[in-house]
């Protein structure tokens, strides 16, 4: 079983290397851009085919490991 983590910084915790990457792509001419935010991506195979099982670890691997609840967020999918 695979997992894929997105984690990525609370809306209301301010972005300084989103904000760095969104004035360099302006610059460079893409000014389509509203936004730009900088997360992670973690991606883990899993030995078990029991899908609660893995849920409840993966989420308490993201809230031991992965992630500072103070200023981020996470969501997760199993394939």
């Amino acid at each position: 079983m695979k997992a894929q983590i997105f984690v990525t910084l609370k809306k209301s915790v301010l972005d300084p290397q989103g904000s760095t990457i969104e004035r360099s792509l302006k610059q460079m001419g893409y000014d389509g851009l509203a936004s730009v935010r900088i997360g992670k991506f973690i991606e883990l195979e899993m030995n078990t085919d029991d899908k609660e099982k893995a849920e409840t670890q993966i989420d308490e691997m993201c809230k031991k490991l992965f992630v500072n609840p103070n200023i981020e967020e996470y969501r997760f999918d199993i394939l």
